[in-house]
């Protein structure tokens, strides 16, 4: 059968949907932007995906990126546009954090083909999947903190699942892995090499089942082992554990300048002075976050994730955010001027009040059974209510 693209107006065209048989494609369109998730991606995402689940002749679901990108992660520029109205970013934050728990337990056969950028949201795409396919052109990280804000999208759950302390460095440094790296720490399934990528996709296709065996023993036919380059951070495990396993982010850059004083620990130089720039206040609530995400559910970390993310957008200690954003997207002068400006002025008490639970109405609400999908309780919430929300669509 043809491809048959959904029925969706041409200006809504940043996510591209096909119908292919028993196949469904997304594309994520807007190369020029790196497949930024602005608001109307969400929306896009999630009612291709609402559907689909539920269509009985939808088996398997591809995810990707046009141009050379999967997706830069969320749009910087919505929430800085935002910062004179705190909550004119809470629908899409909510309606994002539910998707990443439609995502993370999607019943249909999913798999992310990847190639370029993945960071942050977007690679909230990415390694939920239960095939996700990259290649030597993948580059992955989460830098969120270094901005003044957090990591998100169920990271805080991912991360401390990660071998030893390799969460609190990916999450703290904004360390950049590559296809190889992700597959070696199970971040993704299979490396394949870019120039067999668009072959295994139209094998994809013309496999035409869901059936996982027989999906994973076509990624299988392109896929290659790994071997990890020796100058990887990851042939640097037993200094990272050392290091990430202090108590305060303070502690962790004390001790990672002393290991970075010793031979053969040059690679640590250019980590630390990313780390010593980085916004304060982030490096301290991406830190405890992480770590409480070591024991919490996924649903836990996101109700928790969706808490912190209200909070520092509506800058209830700092608005470290803002100005992080100015400094990187918006002036570029890579200056930013932090408040507080050093982590011995970021006060515990302080960092509690962007952790506390809000009332129940208010907390994101994580579905309870399956069928109860991201899309449908929204508005029915109290911030849907107060945002004047009834059609999910808009």
């Amino acid at each position: 059968m043809a491809p048959e693209s959904v029925n969706v107006p041409e200006q809504q065209q940043v996510v591209i949907g096909e119908e292919i048989d028993h196949v469904r494609v997304i594309t994520l369109n807007q190369p020029r932007q790196l497949n930024i998730i602005t608001p109307q991606v969400v929306v896009l995402l999630a009612n291709y995906l609402e559907k689909w689940e539920k269509d009985p002749s939808a088996e398997l679901v591809i995810v990707k990126g046009a141009g050379r990108a999967f997706s830069a992660g969320g749009d910087l520029k919505t929430f800085y546009a935002g910062k004179d109205s705190r909550d004119s970013c809470l629908e899409v934050v909510y309606r994002y954090f539910w998707l990443c728990h439609h995502i993370q337990t999607y019943k249909k056969t999913t798999v992310a083909l990847v190639h370029g950028i993945s960071m942050g949201g977007g690679a909230a795409l990415m390694v939920p999947m239960k095939f996700s396919v990259v290649t030597e052109k993948t580059v992955f990280a989460t830098p969120e903190a270094a901005i003044g804000y957090h990591t998100d999208c169920a990271f805080s759950y991912m991360h401390p699942r990660l071998p030893g302390r390799l969460g609190e460095f990916l999450a703290l440094t904004g360390t950049r892995l590559n296809g190889k790296e992700l597959v070696a720490i199970g971040l993704a399934t299979h490396f394949v090499p870019l120039e067999k990528l668009s072959e295994l996709e139209k094998r994809l296709i013309a496999l035409n089942s869901g059936d996982e065996s027989l999906v994973k023993s076509l990624i299988e036919e392109f896929s290659e082992n790994v071997e990890i380059d020796e100058n990887s951070v990851l042939k640097r495990l037993a200094v990272i554990d050392e290091c990430f396993s202090k108590e305060t982010a303070g502690e962790i850059i004390e001790s990672f300048e002393a290991e970075s004083k010793k031979e053969g620990n040059e690679w640590i130089s250019p980590v630390l002075k990313g780390l010593k720039r980085s916004s304060p206040t982030g490096l301290a609530i991406t830190l405890r976050s992480v770590r409480e995400g070591r024991n919490q559910t996924l649903a836990e970390c996101l109700r928790k994730e969706f808490r912190l993310t209200m909070n520092i957008l509506r800058g209830k200690i700092s608005d470290d955010v803002y100005e992080g954003i100015r400094a990187l997207t918006i002036d570029k002068d890579n200056a930013p001027k932090w408040e507080p400006s050093t982590l011995d002025k970021v006060d515990s008490k302080q960092l509690d009040l962007v952790f506390e639970p809000f009332g129940e109405e208010l907390e994101l609400q994580i579905p309870e059974k399956e069928e109860c999908r991201w899309g449908g309780k929204f508005e029915n919430t109290t911030y849907a209510k107060a945002l004047g929300v009834s059609d999910m669509s808009k």
